[in-house]
């Protein structure tokens, strides 16, 4: 089984620079390298028939419904364990990230256990969720009624978007969930916890399987002395939450809002927050790419001991294998709403490509293969990545340049296809979709080749192995 560990962001139409929705994820592995893809997957390419690799269970024909959606998705390159598709945008423009790996505690699970065989879990829901799915709130019902039916063995978060509502779901035991609706207004911050925390069981924004109130009344699952927090009911308040999930919410909530303050291991940090600006996507992807910059927790940096340094898991990290924001638009023409940014490898030395989900294909260059081949960018980000780590002082600000140009540039290709697709319709928009996709992954990538050698011709005087006469 493949761990995933990711970190989550979601952030509300009237909270984003653009009045877009937008949701993010980092999709993170263990110490095994796992190479993704990017892909998009045509109607009639949608499984007819469905079985998962880890569980083994399948799926009745009757779930797998007629007319499926285009939607694009970032699986595994291999597909050993199965597909893992991740996170995409349909062709009715809603979008899907899923899963973050949560927590859960003895009480529920002494109640309604995770599944020991069979039942539903990461590898599966994209797949089987979002090719199916005609706004966000149909999201949480579909999922809602897989984990009804089929179960499943482990805990997850997910998140769902159209141009107007973003929701987050949570699994909750074996075969509960609930769901709530981001404010338009408000972001969220969503590490490897149950995150959901206030909970109103007759509030329109807010959704659960049908006896999830009664389950915490007859089970006295409930530790308040008035309304419903989840988090303390179904999940974790634990020193690995203190150490691995608590600081990394906490470092973002202080950039998104510098007056937040509290610690980092705090365990009460709030689901729902707001900012002191209009987020864009540039901080998205600053915040999937931190590393705890000027504190002591930095392991770049020069505040702390080498104790500190290692305190705290970062966002920004090298078991980053694929990062994402599916932003829907609402400046834009339907056609053109759904763009997939799009990031390979570890995060604090790759950049983001923005692109265009109503498409047929997908560049070469993101249609990764399971070996290392420096013409993947997965692969070229990896190998970029692990000579950055070597010397970050160094090669960081390398690495900051290569981002912002390469950003600028992708913004610029976007800005003038946006203004030209008036021009066009059907499956000359797609094409001319599909071009413009080509041309900014052909710039991201030669723009990485570029930082490749920049990195190589600085390191060569630092190398140890050297002796020259006039040392």
């Amino acid at each position: 089984m493949k761990p995933t560990e990711c970190t989550t962001i979601l952030v509300g139409k009237d909270a984003t620079i653009d009045g877009s929705t937008m949701i993010a994820r980092s999709e993170d592995g263990g110490r095994t390298i796992i190479p993704e893809r990017f892909d998009v997957v045509m109607p009639a390419d949608q499984p007819k028939h469905y079985e998962s690799v880890i569980s083994h269970q399948k799926i009745d024909d009757e779930d797998l419904l007629p007319n499926p959606l285009r939607y694009t998705s970032a699986p595994d390159a291999s597909g050993e364990n199965g597909i893992w598709a991740a996170a995409g945008i349909n062709s009715d423009n809603i979008a899907m990230t899923a899963t973050e790996t949560i927590t859960t505690n003895s009480r529920i699970q002494g109640i309604d256990p995770l599944l020991e065989k069979g039942g539903l879990g990461e590898e599966d829901f994209v797949t089987l969720t979002l090719p199916y799915i005609h706004s966000a709130y149909e999201g949480v019902e579909r999922v809602g009624y897989l984990l009804e039916k089929y179960c499943t063995y482990e805990m997850n978060g997910m998140a769902f978007s159209d141009k107007d509502e973003i929701w987050y779901l949570e699994t909750i035991g074996g075969h509960h969930w609930a769901a709530r609706r981001i404010p338009d207004d408000a972001y969220v911050i969503a590490p490897n916890r149950l995150n959901i925390d206030e909970f109103y069981f007759d509030n329109d924004d807010f959704a659960s399987s049908k006896d999830l109130k009664d389950l915490i009344e007859e089970y006295h699952l409930n530790p308040d002395l008035e309304g419903y927090n989840l988090r303390p009911i179904f999940g974790s308040s634990t020193i690995k939450d203190a150490h691995y999930n608590n600081p990394r919410a906490w470092y973002i909530h202080n950039y998104f809002d510098p007056g937040f303050g509290g610690e980092p291991s705090d365990q009460d940090q709030p689901f729902i927050c707001h900012a002191n600006r209009k987020i864009s996507i540039e901080d998205i992807k600053w915040a999937e790419s931190s590393h705890y910059q000027d504190t002591p927790f930095d392991a770049y940096g020069d505040q702390g001991t080498p104790e500190q340094k290692k305190t705290f898991r970062p966002i920004g990290i090298n078991r980053n294998f694929e990062t994402h924001i599916l932003q829907i638009r609402n400046d834009v023409p339907e056609e053109i709403a759904g763009v997939q940014w799009l990031a390979f490898g570890p995060n604090t030395f790759n950049s983001m490509v923005p692109f265009y989900t109503n498409i047929t294909t997908t560049p070469a260059s993101f249609q990764t293969g399971p070996k290392f081949d420096l013409n993947k960018i997965f692969w070229l980000n990896k190998l970029t990545a692990q000579l950055g780590d070597t010397n970050f002082r160094v090669y960081g600000e390398l690495e900051a340049d290569f981002e912002q140009k390469s950003l600028a540039q992708c913004h610029k290709i976007q800005h003038e296809t946006d203004k030209e697709i008036e021009n066009y319709s059907g499956d000359e928009l797609q094409d001319k979709l599909n071009k413009a996709n080509q041309k900014m992954a052909d710039t991201v990538y030669n723009n990485t080749v570029e930082l490749l050698g920049n990195m190589v011709n600085e390191g060569h005087g630092l190398m140890t192995l050297k002796y020259d006469l006039l040392d």
